[in-house]
């Protein structure tokens, strides 16, 4: 009896003393919110397309300072670097002198406040019945800069100055989402010219990438990957989930049981672009992994309603965001 009585007393300590371990590491994780993150400000704009295209007023935003830029004077780039860390997937094109607006991101109500959405759909460029160009577009926050005007479609991520320099190591990434996830196994393939379907499935997804980045004597620009988080939503959220987590793994994580190819190093990883020191823009190449002493230099972070490459998508998809943070 007494011995019983001692083994529950001792079982009732020990879960306390768990309780008040796990509570205690708990209590030493720092939130520290992206600056904008909170998606409570936007920079409106009014990008006046070319007549040849009807000569309508487009409204596109920009994930950062709160203000208004107008086309009364003409259509403006906007110069990313200096005013926010956010590039995102609505962008001023002007292509043969052909001006044309595409907004995929936008701020919608949540409450009190606000929060993006992001959209998958068809950007359609149509010149008097002659010239019917159509892009597929899913709608995407990311840390980095758009060099507009957008000048070709050819290159898509060759206006794109993927990622933010960045010395921390953060545990994981925390953010508010829902999600709209077709169940249809079709994406639309449209590159411009035609349009024509492929099997598969688009899903949202959120993926940062730690680099540690280094330049040669030619400009070519190469990384490690230091860190990698990256998840998938393939079913729909119909609602919101706050505070969801997606942890940072750091090292070469090829051996994790639960790895998935598209985490894995550039081109699998995407095929992005940034601006060397001469000015020009050219491919980060990731030759290797990193180790988990290593510190990087920069961080990609994209937030996207689809995982396919450029101009691939399930219209109609959609993925909701709000409250972006990094856990340390």
């Amino acid at each position: 009896m007494i011995l019983s009585f001692t083994k529950k007393l001792m079982k009732k300590i020990i879960l306390g003393l768990l309780l008040v371990v796990v509570n205690f590491v708990s209590a030493q994780e720092r939130i520290v919110p992206l600056k904008y993150g909170d998606m409570e400000s936007w920079t409106v704009r009014y990008i006046k397309e070319s007549n040849l295209l009807g000569g309508k007023i487009k409204t596109l935003y920009i994930l950062g300072p709160t203000d208004t830029i107008d086309c009364i004077k003409g259509n403006k780039p906007y110069t990313f670097a200096g005013n926010t860390i956010w590039g995102i997937s609505n962008a001023y094109a002007n292509v043969m002198g052909v001006a044309k607006g595409a907004n995929t991101t936008q701020p919608e109500r949540r409450g009190n406040g606000w929060c993006a959405r992001l959209d998958t759909r068809m950007e359609t460029v149509r010149v008097l019945g002659m010239l019917d160009i159509r892009v597929a577009i899913a709608g995407t926050l990311f840390l980095g800069a758009v060099i507009e005007p957008v000048r070709s479609a050819n290159d898509p991520y060759g206006s794109i100055d993927m990622g933010i320099p960045f010395t921390q190591k953060p545990k994981a990434i925390m953010l508010d989402l829902k999600a709209r996830v077709s169940e249809k196994r079709v994406v639309t393939k449209a590159l411009g010219v035609g349009v024509s379907t492929i099997e598969g499935h688009d899903e949202p997804e959120v993926y940062i990438y730690l680099q540690k980045r280094w330049e040669d004597k030619d400009g070519n620009i190469y990384a490690k990957r230091i860190g990698t988080a990256r998840q998938r939503f393939p079913k729909s959220i119909p609602e919101w989930q706050n505070d969801h987590r997606i942890n940072i793994h750091y090292g070469d994580i090829t051996k994790r049981s639960d790895f998935k190819k598209y985490q894995g190093l550039f081109p699998d990883g995407g095929e992005f672009k940034a601006k060397n020191s001469k000015g020009q823009m050219v491919y980060i190449r990731e030759v290797d992994w990193g180790t988990s002493e290593d510190v990087p230099t920069h961080v990609i972070l994209m937030i996207s309603a689809g995982c396919y490459p450029a101009f691939h998508g399930a219209l109609g998809n959609a993925l909701w965001v709000d409250n972006v943070r990094f856990i340390y």
